[in-house]
């Protein structure tokens, strides 16, 4: 009787243990929704006024113009990514009957050039912008917000390497490991 009590005990506490950690989990996820453009921006041109301390009126100036310029550069960067999701979503009905075939010259032409125009255009965005900051902000400010986002972009390299390191089932910095090791292999096999 006293053991059937128990084991009654004990499956109740594991049970309710297990609906707390789905709960949890659950709490977990909807915390960890990735934001939306908007919202990164805003995170970003507020990362950027703090890293300025910009008085509130400069502020003020300075957040429509920073926007638009944040805005040029995701467009111009999604370019050529969105030509290859399409060019990869009309060969995805041929790749599952044939197996995926490499680059030619001519793609592979094509593929530098859009990478020099999508350069020049980006260029030709930060010389733009480069003008408007300099109406509101010190030159030392205008290159902090370089700084800054050189320092994000490698940020977001490293995170995004570690995530895709750890959704192929390595550790962080395993893939590196390896992909250093193929390249020394490479390497060697060439000479």
């Amino acid at each position: 009787m006293m053991k059937k009590f128990m084991y009654v005990v004990i499956a109740t506490l594991l049970i309710g243990s297990q609906i707390t950690l789905s709960a949890q989990n659950k709490d977990n996820k909807e915390k960890k929704q990735r934001p939306t453009p908007e919202q990164m921006m805003q995170m970003q041109t507020n990362q950027i006024i703090k890293s300025l301390m910009l008085d509130d009126a400069t502020a003020a100036k300075f957040t429509p113009i920073y926007q638009n310029y944040v805005k040029e550069l995701r467009e111009c960067r999604m370019m050529n990514y969105k030509s290859r999701v399409k060019k990869d979503a009309a060969q995805g009905a041929e790749a599952d009957k044939t197996p995926k075939q490499a680059m030619t010259d001519a793609d592979i032409a094509k593929m530098l050039k859009d990478q020099f125009a999508q350069s020049r255009k980006m260029l030709d965005i930060r010389e733009k912008y480069y003008k408007e900051f300099s109406k509101i902000l010190s030159q030392k400010q205008i290159l902090r917000i370089y700084q800054q986002e050189k320092s994000n972009a490698n940020k977001f390299r490293k995170e995004f390497d570690r995530r895709k390191g750890q959704n192929s089932g390595q550790r962080p910095g395993q893939g590196d490991r390896q992909r250093q090791q193929k390249q020394h292999t490479q390497h060697h096999s060439q000479k």
